[in-house]
């Protein structure tokens, strides 16, 4: 029975057991499966390096800005005539789990390095978003315009009034292929025309803007560039005499034309201290090789010195025109119809450009407030850029500006007149 009973073991093994073995030995039999490999790609666009499906991509980028500054008729040396790296920013730019994107960008132009953008956003659609971490306010429209496809080397007396890069939290999105944008934020508040890396008291801004370009996509054809939009921020500032909430503004040659009285001054020193109301009716209009955009903006800012308070009520505006010869011009910067061939010497695209701006500071900030032999009352100006954009990454500009004055020199003089060249080597991939 002994030797009867191994076989029919066997057997009976080989009969329950024999498919899942010989299932497992297919199995191994198997090549592993192949893992598609990362896609790298370069073009006029930059560098990226991504996952097959998209879900993963890292964007490498970076900006360099190389400027002159010349200054004319400058007897009283207001002006200093210099070379200086106006930007320097590495960029990393990517994309997780199909999701959440994000941006890294430090700077380290003009001498002083710091981070200019550091943020994450939640995209589970285009039409709705989270940002969290520093980024530009949603606010200015020229601000809003990257610098790098700006026509003018240096930005329109309008940025003196507007809120630059802040710490917060934004809702944003658009739909219908782009025709509407909105940006809803919370943050910490920033003075006019600068950044903050803090928050300096306990009060927080909020900022809401909405943008559309109605005829997008639409007929007539020669109004789907056209853009309008309007922007607010609102909320409440209080100053100290080490962190006053309030700086000075600065003419297009980026000399100071206007600051508030401080401890230096005559021993007090002058503070934010209350609402701060922001608001900016704004569009553009793109067309073939014309581009025109136009903002205002109105700044009321609650100030306070010892025992005096006001309300100061300040106001800029700005237009500029754009002509693109050899391409189209954009709100992303001229477009070349085909970039420039050293051997050839054909290609390339040359943008011409006008603008005339404002600035007006509010009539009761003098004498209490700020000192008027020294800050302006207002200030007006006219610029024409010349660019020529070898493709979409690097340019040469040449530009030219004159700012008139009122006020701003002793004895209720008016400021001299300020004339710069600007000139910029660009170089962004």
């Amino acid at each position: 029975m002994s030797v009867l009973h191994g076989p029919v073991l066997l057997a009976a093994t080989g009969l329950l057991f024999g498919a899942p073995l010989a299932h497992a030995q297919s199995q191994a039999a198997e090549p592993p499966r192949a893992v598609d490999p990362p896609v790298v790609q370069t073009s006029e666009d930059g560098f990226s390096l991504s996952s097959a499906d998209k879900a993963f991509v890292l964007k490498p980028r970076g900006q360099l800005q190389g400027d002159g500054r010349f200054y004319f008729d400058d007897t009283d040396r207001t002006g200093t005539n210099t070379f200086v790296m106006r930007r320097v920013r590495p960029i990393l730019d990517g994309t997780l789990f199909g999701f959440i994107d994000f941006r890294f960008m430090p700077d380290f132009g003009n001498g002083q390095p710091l981070i200019q953008d550091a943020w994450i956003d939640f995209r589970p659609g285009e039409w709705i978003r989270l940002r969290a971490g520093r980024f530009k306010t949603p606010f200015g429209l020229e601000l809003l315009q990257s610098d790098m496809d700006n026509p003018f080397i240096e930005r329109s007396l309008t940025v003196d009034l507007v809120p630059n890069r802040d710490e917060g939290l934004e809702l944003h999105g658009e739909g219908q292929g782009g025709r509407w944008q909105y940006s809803l934020a919370v943050v910490n508040g920033d003075p006019d025309g600068t950044s903050t890396d803090f928050n300096g008291d306990d009060s927080f801004d909020l900022v809401a803007r909405v943008f559309a370009l109605p005829f997008k996509g639409h007929e007539p054809s020669f109004l789907q560039g056209l853009g309008l939009g309007f922007a607010v921020t609102r909320g409440l500032q209080f100053g100290s005499a080490t962190n006053t909430g309030l700086v000075p503004q600065r003419s297009t040659g980026q000399e100071v034309i206007f600051s508030y009285l401080s401890n230096a001054d005559t021993g007090e020193t002058v503070v934010a201290h209350g609402q701060h109301l922001r608001v900016s009716p704004q569009g553009y209009f793109y067309w073939g090789s014309l581009g025109v955009l136009a903002e205002y903006v109105r700044s009321t800012q609650d100030v306070q010195v010892a025992d005096a308070r006001a309300r100061l009520r300040n106001h800029a505006w700005q237009a500029s025109a754009s002509w693109v010869f050899g391409g189209r011009a954009s709100f992303e910067g001229a477009r070349p119809t085909k970039p420039f061939d050293p051997k050839t010497g054909q290609g390339g695209a040359l943008e011409v450009a006008a603008r005339y701006h404002a600035l007006d500071l509010d009539e009761a900030a003098f004498p209490r407030f700020a000192n008027p032999a020294r800050s302006v009352r207002t200030a007006k100006g006219f610029g024409v850029a010349t660019t020529f954009a070898f493709n979409r990454r690097v340019r040469f500009a040449v530009n030219y500006h004159r700012t008139n004055y009122q006020g701003g020199a002793p004895n209720g003089g008016d400021r001299k007149p300020e004339n710069v060249v600007l000139s910029r080597f660009q170089l962004t991939f």
